[in-house]
């Protein structure tokens, strides 16, 4: 038998031995010193024992699903970032899934998205910003980037207009944002949606006419990932968030089933009139339990998840702080290639959080991008490519290649050339000066070689 008076006592006991199994096996491998030609991979959970702890604590409610650690993520989530509504989900493209769904509700009236609408946004990025709108039948009209902002040339937004448009839905590039008055501007002078995907900036700050908001919460809805490489992790997890009402019920619905029912998780007749409505077709009194307004998902996160984004929220701020160090201790070493490489460059009005360091090969250095990208992954350091490069250059285009399922703006060049010339590595909290000088180190010896 056990030496427990009650399960309060036992948690606690539990949680203490999951503290110290950290600090025995776990502590040591993240506190390893670096030796140069050690492993540097592009990012990594930074973690501690308090995300074990929390893990465990939800572990024992054996719960399962989504419950008070959702909640208290949910909330406390909102509150920093500065949204009213924020809601959990298991990835960051669902979220995307979720924002642009919730935009083809027919509650929105005129400006809801129909089969055969266009939405504004880049190919030079992640395909599940574009995904949801192909796979629902709108039409992407795909516009150029700017060198070395990585964002989306504002200057062709108006070409981009169509008497079809309804809807921005851009993300902002490794932590660097894009020209957030100009698309914000453009919005509200056309009645568009502003969908931000900040699944890569997280953290990120951008001033508006002396305003400063966090990226994510200037447009109507904003979205993030929670997967390892990114600011914070859940392991897999995203959020989508907004100040609309009406679109934070939306959210709900689309996430949950498509329901038209609001009660949480677990509760019966939080509405008080369970039995006593009339829905579409449905006779009087039919369960408001399962009544869908909406053809839904059931895209929720579950508690052990959300248990490890409480704790990792309470460190994000650091996070922040160590990704500007880490990106400007880069940037100033590297500043002596600068002839052969093209450094990014934060946009104006802007405090990124940066998810990554971005780096082209001028294409008058006579240096081929595989070809450095090759010796600095032989010296341990991981590189990956902007993302999908071209998005329409993929295999999933074959099928819809030159067909009205998609439209492009001008000849998307700097896309082309990022495609062919850009590459980056990381700059996440847990990389030391050591290891940031070490890959400094092996970037310029691939440039010169």
């Amino acid at each position: 038998m056990s030496n427990w008076n009650n399960e309060s006592e036992a948690r606690e006991q539990i949680k203490a031995l999951v503290a110290e199994y950290y600090k025995d096996f776990k502590k040591t491998e993240q506190d390893k010193e670096f030796t140069p030609g050690d492993r540097i991979s592009y990012a990594s959970r930074v973690y501690d024992e308090k995300e074990m702890m929390a893990l465990t604590d939800a572990t024992l409610d054996f719960w399962l699903t989504t419950g008070r650690f959702s909640d208290q993520f949910e909330k406390e989530f909102a509150n920093w970032i500065g949204a009213k509504y924020a809601h959990l989900v298991n990835s960051g493209s669902s979220a995307n899934l979720i924002a642009f769904m919730a935009l083809t509700a027919p509650e929105l009236g005129d400006r809801q998205i129909k089969k055969g609408d266009e939405v504004i946004t880049v190919a030079c990025g992640f395909p599940t910003t574009v995904t949801p709108a192909i796979q629902y039948g709108a039409v992407p009209v795909f516009v150029d980037v700017t060198v070395p902002q990585y964002n989306i040339d504002v200057a062709q937004l108006e070409a981009a207009l169509s008497p079809k448009t309804k809807a921005v839905m851009i993300a902002h590039t490794l932590g660097n944002p894009f020209d957030l008055k100009h698309v914000r501007e453009f919005c509200n002078k056309h009645n568009l949606w502003l969908v931000e995907d900040n699944c890569d900036a997280l953290g990120t700050k951008y001033t508006i006419d002396g305003e400063t908001r966090f990226s994510g919460t200037w447009g109507d809805i904003g979205t993030s990932s929670f997967y390892p490489p990114h600011h914070m992790t859940m392991g897999e997890g995203g959020c989508v968030y907004t100040n609309n009402p009406e679109l934070h019920r939306l959210i709900l619905s689309f996430r949950d089933w498509g329901r038209d029912c609001i009660c949480p998780s677990g509760q019966d007749n939080f509405c008080k009139h369970r039995f006593d409505g009339q829905y579409g077709e449905l006779p009087v009194g039919y369960d408001h339990k399962y009544v869908y307004s909406h053809f839904g998902y059931n895209l929720k996160v579950t508690d052990m998840q959300a248990a490890v984004g409480c704790e990792q929220l309470k460190k994000f701020p650091s996070f922040i702080e160590r990704r500007r160090y880490n990106w400007d201790r880069l940037r100033k070493n590297l500043e002596e290639v600068s002839d052969k490489i093209i450094l990014p460059e934060p946009a104006e009005n802007s405090e990124p959080s940066w998810f990554g360091f971005l780096i082209s090969v001028r294409e008058d250095s006579g240096l081929d991008r595989n070809k450095v990208t090759k010796y600095i992954e032989e010296h341990n350091v991981q590189t990956r490519l902007l993302f999908s490069g071209n998005l329409i250059k993929h295999p999933c285009f074959d099928q819809i290649r030159g067909t009205d399922a998609y439209r492009v703006i001008g000849e998307l060049k700097n896309t082309d050339f990022i495609m062919s010339h850009t590459f980056w590595v990381g700059v996440y909290p847990g990389m030391t000066d050591e290891k940031i000088d070490y890959m400094a180190k092996v970037i310029k010896e691939a440039v010169n070689q």
